[in-house]
């Protein structure tokens, strides 16, 4: 199996049918494996019946320790077990667009992780607000000031890692939220590992509604500390 791609969702029930669909029409040897939290929309039950005809598509159904973060990890840590040598990781409500994951394929010759930029020239990030544009831009300079990740996109959940590479980073990830995000680039940098960024264009989610919250972007403030000294004591 070439690539795995691999999609932590709950309650996407009204976009995961397209994406997949979108997904298996790529001229790639490619399996989708849902990480689904238990979804009250049912999400997981599209997932199963689009399994049951396509031998390509994959559920992991989880229904204890839920959160983004820990169905992230044990998603990269499935996908690792079926033997993919690319995962590809993306978000299930339609604002990453699979087109992107042919070229990153390319990227990914120079590379460790290939991870999409809505920042890097040729990005595009498609109606955000002028509050949340300012809300990314506080986090790019935040994380490469206390952490160091120095990239255009730190908060990128769209990317592309060599199995080796995702290996070594599964281990120490911990964080049950979105923070995952953080972590993986956050290891993958204190290990050594190459990034290299490709601009992406960031649409607006399909149906359903963001589960982004101000709070949650407040709780990183401290997370990015505990982060940073926390490295070398896991």
């Amino acid at each position: 199996m070439n690539i795995v791609v691999m999609i932590p969702t709950f309650n996407e029930a009204g976009n995961i049918e397209k994406l997949i669909n979108e997904l298996l029409n790529l001229p790639l040897d490619l399996h989708v494996l849902v990480a689904d939290d238990s979804s009250p929309d049912g999400t997981y039950k599209i997932v199963e019946n689009l399994a049951a005809k396509a031998p390509r598509v994959h559920l992991l159904l989880r229904k204890e320790n839920r959160g983004r973060g820990w169905a992230g990890i044990d998603g990269f840590r499935k996908a690792v077990e079926m033997n993919a040598n690319f995962i590809v990781e993306m978000d299930g409500d339609l604002s990453h667009s699979p087109k992107f994951i042919v070229p990153f394929l390319e990227k990914v010759k120079v590379a460790d992780i290939v991870s999409g930029s809505r920042y890097l020239k040729g990005g595009k990030d498609e109606n955000r607000s002028l509050i949340r544009k300012l809300i990314s831009y506080f986090a790019r300079r935040y994380l490469s000031i206390v952490l160091g990740i120095n990239l255009t996109d730190p908060t990128s959940g769209y990317r592309l890692f060599k199995k080796e590479a995702l290996e070594k980073i599964i281990p120490f990830l911990r964080a049950r939220d979105p923070f995952i995000v953080t972590e993986v680039f956050f290891y993958a940098k204190k290990m050594g590992l190459t990034v290299v960024e490709m601009p992406i264009e960031f649409f607006s989610r399909g149906m359903g509604v963001s589960k982004l919250k101000i709070s949650t972007l407040l709780k990183y403030l401290l997370r990015v500390w505990q982060l940073k000294f926390s490295y070398g004591r896991n």
